[in-house]
């Protein structure tokens, strides 16, 4: 599931894309090969309408970034830029007036950063060992941009040093206070049916690269709860779950439940339920599914 926002950064294709190629580069993969990769193994991206052009962005950004944009790719975003066909998208998903305008301000400065000269390429980085950001049980809260505090629960933590993510669920929580960890016990899983999404459990497994720089400052974690229940980072089709999870690098469940709780200002919330008690603890549903 994507989320998003009027920067060119905003959403979880760009996120996830741009996380891959240096993933690779930092590795010592030469970027027209790891661009090539990219665009085969993403295929599925580019059919649909949506995301499509953040993996061209992405793509874009990464190259220019490394010295190695390519006439194509960037020709590719200059198209999407100039015939205002991303902006058209934006306004079919009920984006409004004012953010039809920030986007297309970022778009155009995006576009006149890759088309000028970058002095050098991104040094490669060390790749290191990495750990998850959080527990499991771990209750994170956030607060929205109207001023209520939504939640979210880690189900899993991956100690796999090569990805180390996170299982983690959002909440259905939207309150004026703090939540407490009974209020995370008694909460719904967050079910999206805003945009294009149709009554989807916003359960993801979180890449924890980018988490201390771009997202640190947004989450607060504020006790633990028991979860007896374990989940598997290679069960891809959540065979056995209430949910098939998602992957990203972009810890946005903030977005998530800020616009679902606007779409359910003009349409009904979904009528799936999940609880996070049915997801942290055993009982009769764990072997109905």
């Amino acid at each position: 599931m994507g989320t998003w926002g009027t920067s060119i950064k905003d959403s979880d294709a760009f996120t996830d894309i741009y996380s891959e190629f240096f993933e690779q580069y930092n590795k010592g993969g030469q970027p027209d090969t790891i661009s090539k990769k990219i665009v085969e193994d993403n295929w599925e991206i580019l059919e649909i309408e949506e995301e499509k052009n953040s993996l061209w962005f992405a793509l874009a950004l990464a190259q220019w970034e490394t010295k190695s944009l390519e006439p194509k790719v960037l020709s590719t975003v200059e198209e999407i830029v100039s015939s205002g066909a991303d902006l058209k998208i934006w306004l079919d998903l009920g984006a409004n007036e004012h953010e039809i305008k920030k986007r297309k301000i970022a778009l155009d400065k995006f576009l006149e950063k890759i088309k000028s000269e970058r002095p050098k390429a991104k040094p490669r980085k060390r790749v290191k060992s990495k750990t998850p950001i959080f527990a499991k049980g771990d209750c994170l809260v956030f607060k929205m941009a109207y001023g209520n505090y939504g939640g979210a629960v880690v189900l899993a933590s991956d100690y796999n040093p090569e990805t180390a993510c996170n299982l983690i669920a959002t909440t259905r929580l939207n309150q004026s206070n703090k939540p407490t960890l009974k209020d995370f016990e008694n909460a719904e899983v967050l079910i999206c049916n805003f945009g294009q999404w149709q009554d989807e459990v916003d359960v993801t497994w979180y890449m924890p690269d980018l988490y201390n720089k771009e997202y640190a400052d947004i989450y607060e974690m504020v006790g633990t709860i028991t979860v007896t229940l374990a989940y598997d980072t290679g069960n891809y089709d959540g065979k056995g779950y209430l949910f098939k999870p998602s992957w990203t690098a972009g810890w946005t469940m903030n977005n998530s439940a800020e616009r679902q709780f606007e779409a359910e200002g003009t349409k009904p919330k979904p009528t799936k339920k999940i609880t996070i008690k049915q997801l942290t603890k055993k009982g009769k549903w764990w072997k109905v599914f």
